[in-house]
């Protein structure tokens, strides 16, 4: 937990008797490789910040798993349309390796919001970065070619093609796994 506490405060210094009330509402979880935290249907009620691990967001597209997203260590993981309208997910948030995450629920975050009046900064500080690289990889989809998809994702998340199988980059950059080796060929 310690760790939530330290990525929170390295963002704004919590306010007074945040930390505290934190530490008796976070639930820490431990996934098991291939274990779902959220699957289609159901609603997305918690908010999660991955201190280990790996997690894999996708979606069913005509019988195929499509990767829509992977969030490791240090970051924060939500299932976006079903948190924040509390509706069932379109979207399965799978480990793809033995993850740890702390959670805090839809309700609790709301309390904090509306206790800790000064937490809304750090709300929005998350909200604009993770807005900001959805906005990233949407428009690498829409404007580059496969090669230049690759590249952004080997610049930004080197380490990604160490930890995910090659299926799930591809599904994740819109080519087949044979488009992905040869566009790994030509790097």
């Amino acid at each position: 937990m310690t760790s939530v506490l330290q990525y929170l405060h390295s963002i704004q210094p919590l306010p007074e008797g945040l930390a505290g009330y934190l530490r008796q509402i976070i639930k820490r979880k431990e996934l098991s490789r291939k274990e779902y935290l959220l699957k289609e249907g159901q609603v997305c009620r918690h908010i999660h910040f991955i201190e280990k691990g790996l997690l894999r967001c996708y979606y069913i597209k005509d019988g195929g798993e499509v990767s829509s997203w992977f969030m490791k260590e240090k970051d924060v993981c939500i299932a976006v349309e079903s948190y924040y309208g509390q509706e069932p997910s379109l979207e399965n948030i799978q480990a793809l390796e033995d993850t740890v995450v702390y959670s805090v629920t839809y309700e609790e975050l709301d309390r904090i919001y509306r206790n800790f009046p000064a937490f809304n900064y750090t709300g929005r500080i998350l909200t604009e970065r993770y807005y900001r690289l959805s906005e990233q990889r949407s428009k690498s989809m829409r404007m580059q070619r496969s090669h230049e998809r690759y590249d952004w994702l080997m610049d930004r998340y080197p380490e990604l093609m160490q930890r995910v199988p090659a299926k799930y980059i591809a599904s994740y950059l819109g080519i087949t796994e044979v488009t992905l080796s040869v566009v790994k060929g030509r790097r």
